[in-house]
């Protein structure tokens, strides 16, 4: 496991302290789960760009559907 130093802002500082002394886990713990959901929150963020480019290459390349034939097909829903 590495080391990593960091300095906290103050409003950060004393309410993280707080946390971890009502949760009984360690700063250290709470700073790395904090981290971690922040990585995977931005690597799904870049998961849906990603989509949304391919989206948008599909629609210019006319790889769409009419809006009639979705309605057709939500009509079918049920049958």
């Amino acid at each position: 496991m590495g080391v990593t130093s960091i300095r906290l802002d103050k409003e950060v500082e004393q309410p993280l302290a707080l946390l971890a002394s009502k949760l009984d886990r360690s700063r250290n713990y709470l700073i790395n789960q904090a981290i971690k959901e922040y990585i995977a929150r931005q690597s799904m963020e870049e998961k849906r760009w990603q989509d949304t480019l391919a989206a948008l290459e599909s629609v210019e390349s006319g790889d769409v559907v009419s809006e009639s034939e979705v309605a057709t097909k939500l009509k079918s829903w049920g049958r």
